[in-house]
């Protein structure tokens, strides 16, 4: 057995603890010259935050308060109409619109013909007063948690002089408003989203504007000019699906893990097997980073 102290992060104090960790030896530990990570990207839903509630009751709820009756078998149905409403209004107006239509109006879209899949019958007025309490609802507290480890890790990343931000398939309401709400947007440095880049997750553009999106912010809001370049392999992305985040990242040229926040064993299983290193939370991903001897952060660079 080898001993090996790490830093890693409590999830409920936010506090960076230093404790000692019995590592056996077929446990990967690098040999080779240390790789380096200086920015870390995350992805938003199922990574940094959760949703709150099931959509067919946030909807319903929204319909009700708005004079709507749906009945309850109706109701069950939301939550079906709504992915197929979100795929065709996708279809429709990639990337939330991009620049062609606001991303509030690709959403009213999308709630609209929610309603209309499932057979609820409004008028104009009652469709608008319907929207408006449904977006509502999804810029509150009332649809979004954040995990108890995210803020933690966020710092955790200042402290050791790394830029982390967002990078996502979703509007820019995250950054605008939901995450500034969450209390998450002052512990990040940068925000890359589908709907501005014009190209979602695998993407290869997406990524490569993270990149860009990342590079001002290295030395964590001491802009200089001169430092160095951030390459695609200094670069760490966190998501939870294999195809957007971990195929999407690593063919980009950027390091990938995966988050299985929810236990779904067999659906892990399958990442792994695809070569995705997996982990519960991001407690375990600090852990990994340093098992794996990751140099951390633009530090030299940043030296006046």
């Amino acid at each position: 057995m080898l001993r090996r102290t790490f830093v890693s992060l409590t999830s409920n104090s936010g506090k960076i603890l230093h404790q000692t960790r019995q590592i056996s030896s077929n446990e990967s530990i690098n040999n080779t010259k240390p790789k380096r990570i200086r920015a870390i990207s995350c992805d938003v839903t199922g990574t940094l935050v959760s949703f709150l509630g099931r959509i067919e009751d946030h909807y319903g709820d929204a319909a009700h308060t708005c004079g709507v009756e749906i009945s309850q078998e109706k109701k069950l149905l939301i939550r079906q109409s709504f992915n197929k409403a979100y795929k065709e209004t996708s279809a429709a107006h990639p990337c939330f619109g991009n620049s062609c239509i606001s991303s509030k109006e690709w959403w009213r879209r999308c709630v609209k013909r929610s309603f209309d899949l499932v057979g609820t019958s409004m008028d104009e007025p009652e469709e608008e007063r319907v929207f408006q309490r449904v977006y509502s609802t999804f810029g509150s507290h009332a649809a979004y948690g954040v995990f108890d480890d995210a803020k933690p890790f966020l710092k955790w990343c200042m402290r050791h002089g790394i830029a982390c931000g967002v990078l996502s398939n979703a509007d820019e309401r995250y950054g605008d408003s939901i995450l500034p709400m969450l209390g998450l947007s002052d512990h990040m440095q940068f925000f890359t989203f589908s709907k501005n880049v014009g190209v979602e997750k695998p993407g290869k553009e997406i990524f490569d504007a993270a990149i860009q999106d990342a590079q001002p912010w290295l030395c964590l809001g001491n802009k200089r000019s001169d430092i160095k370049q951030l390459m695609p392999e200094e670069v760490l992305h966190i998501g939870n699906d294999y195809q957007k985040d971990y195929v999407g990242a690593t063919s980009a040229g950027f390091h990938a893990v995966l988050l299985d926040r929810y236990d779904e064993k067999e659906v892990a299983k399958g990442w792994r097997e695809g070569g995705a290193p997996v982990f519960k939370d991001l407690i375990d991903v600090v852990e990994w980073l340093g098992r794996e001897q990751y140099e951390l952060g633009s530090r030299d660079e940043c030296k006046i």
